[in-house]
Parts: C-alpha cells; structure tokens; sequence
C-alpha cells in the first residue's frame, strides 16, 4: 500500500488536500522494507536465520542482488535475495500462464422447430460444428409451438439425429429433456 497525498483546487479557490491509499501488488525492496529483522533467504534458497534488516541489505549489496520482502505478513516477514527484475518476469509469466488455465466456457445455442427442413438442419449443423470445433459448449433446443407440443417424439428425433451426426467430435453432456415448450440437450467438444 502507497499513501499519497495529491493538492488540488476547489472552484478556483481553495486547496483541498487528498490523502489516498494506492494499493498496490509490488513487493517491497531494498530501502521500502520496514521490518527492523527479517527471516532471510539467500540467492540459492538456503536459510540465514532472522536477521537484523542493516544486515539483510549488506549482504544482498555484497551480492549484487536486492532484498526482496515475499513474505510480508509473517512475523517477523520473509525476505529473499534475488535479482528483482527476473523475480518480476517470472510473476508475471506465472499470471499469464494462469489466466490460460481459467479459460471461460461459453455455451452456444442454436434452435431447431420440430419441422426442420433438411437444407435449414445442414446449415444449423455447420454452425453447430463450427462452435464445437472453438471449443466451445453447444446447448441445442427444441421449440415446440401450439399442437406440435403433442408430439414430442419429433423433436426427441431430432436430437437423436444431432447426436448421431456429431458423435466423432462432440459428447452429449445432457440428455434431451423437456422444459415447458422447448426440449434441450447440451454437446461438449472432444478433447484431442
């Protein structure tokens, strides 16, 4: 955390002075440490023991290297001697190759009618390919209208028919079922 204190005017007239709390996920270094003693680690990761924090900043100077705190809110905090720039980098990579592992799933839909014609299902097919071969999750429904609510086998049919079309690159994750007036079922991609 960073505190600064910013003046600015008011209408033209008065100072008003502000005082903000500027988070921030930097580690402290060098001189910004404000331990009087630390448990510090050396450059090849072994141990030191507490030491008194005048010390700590000697022997990281004597190494060329800086004091970084990594630890701050242990007692007393947990500092390391390293070269900050690469600790930075190897931060930052770390963040990114985690923002990869969290990728989000988006779910598709794409809505048939009981009776579909066959040129209107191979069109809704390629999009519905398309959309898995992304990676992306499809959710398939059914929409029924006025007496076609009466024969929901046609539209179990339909699914089928999907099912069977799409099996060498998607797994249906939910079985067909009926909600109201639509009839869904949702196909996740084959991981290759």
């Amino acid at each position: 955390m960073l505190l600064c204190v910013r003046r600015r005017r008011v209408r033209g007239r008065s100072l008003l002075t502000e005082v903000m709390l500027i988070a921030t996920d930097e580690a402290r270094i060098n001189d910004r440490i404000r331990a009087r003693e630390v448990r510090l680690i050396g450059a090849e990761g072994e141990q030191l023991g507490t030491v008194a924090l005048p010390d700590a900043l000697r022997i990281a100077r004597e190494a060329e290297l800086d004091l970084v705190e990594v630890a701050p809110n242990n007692v007393p905090p947990v500092c390391k001697i390293m070269d900050f720039g690469r600790w930075q980098y190897e931060q930052e990579q770390r963040r990114k190759e985690s923002r990869k592992k969290a990728t989000n799933v988006v779910i598709k839909e794409m809505k048939f009618r009981p009776k579909i014609d066959i040129h209107d299902y191979t069109t809704k097919m390629r999009h519905v390919q398309k959309f898995l071969g992304d990676g992306n999750k499809v959710k398939l429904t059914i929409m029924f209208r006025g007496r076609e609510m009466a024969h929901p086998e046609l539209g179990r049919k339909i699914l089928d028919q999907i099912a069977t079309d799409v099996v060498d690159y998607a797994i249906v994750e939910s079985a067909p079922r009926q909600d109201g007036r639509n009839m869904t079922m949702v196909l996740h991609p084959v991981k290759k």
